[in-house]
């Protein structure tokens, strides 16, 4: 890949699925997303959400997070941290994420049911609007010794 390629990740691949549910994650679970909004929201794949007027990448997934948040609560999920980004201080000088967000879901299984929710889904495309790129991290907590 040269420097002006770019790939996009937005969302899991069946590989990358097949890969976390393997892992045999037990107990909490936290997802670390680093976020890269699109100036402008794109609508294309769910015009029926789409506002009257164009809004910015980051308004989009305001309107993604207020739509998400009962059935995150209802899964046993929680927010832990929301974050503006920037470019990193130890990292690649060309890459920057805009948002960081933290969320613990209570195991990994809560964590597709919540994922796979049918009302859920239907806020879905607020998401896909607005990010041009990000990553999903699984991290799990270990054990501290006394």
């Amino acid at each position: 890949m040269t420097e002006f390629e770019f790939i996009s990740y937005t969302e899991p691949t069946q590989r990358a699925g097949m890969r976390f549910m393997q892992r045999g994650i037990e107990g909490n679970i936290v997802m670390l997303n680093l976020l890269r909004f699109r100036k402008v929201a794109d609508y294309t794949a769910h015009p029926e959400l789409a506002p009257e007027v164009p809004i910015s990448g980051a308004e989009a997934f305001n309107r993604y997070i207020e739509h998400t948040l009962p059935f995150l609560h209802e899964s046993g999920g929680e927010v832990m941290f929301l974050g503006d980004g920037g470019e990193f201080l130890i990292g690649p000088e060309k890459e920057r994420w805009d948002f960081i967000m933290m969320i613990r879901q209570s195991s990994a299984e809560s964590f597709l049911a919540f994922s796979n929710h049918q009302e859920y889904m239907t806020g879905i495309g607020h998401r896909t609007a607005a990010i041009e790129d990000s990553r999903l991290l699984p991290i799990t907590e270990l054990p501290t010794s006394k």
